[in-house]
């Protein structure tokens, strides 16, 4: 899959913070203070990233929770 370095850069801060399982999995504040990127430019790749199915996006009743769900990313 091809990553852009921004999108290597969430990944990264994703598997730091171990949103690897939906048990674990974090919202986009806590992403994107891990990432050290803008929370809209956080978001934005959040959805590129969906929409590529490297990770998951579990509505819950405050924030979105994302994981990562691809496992060659891992």
């Amino acid at each position: 899959m091809e990553l852009s370095d921004d999108e290597k850069k969430v990944i990264d801060a994703m598997k730091t913070l171990s949103a690897v399982a939906e048990d674990k999995m974090k919202d986009v504040d806590q992403i994107a203070k891990t990432s050290m990127l803008p929370k809209g430019k956080v978001g934005n790749i959040m959805v590129n990233l969906v929409n590529k199915k490297a990770i998951k996006r579990i509505t819950r009743e405050k924030a979105a929770g994302y994981f990562v769900s691809d496992p060659s990313l891992l």
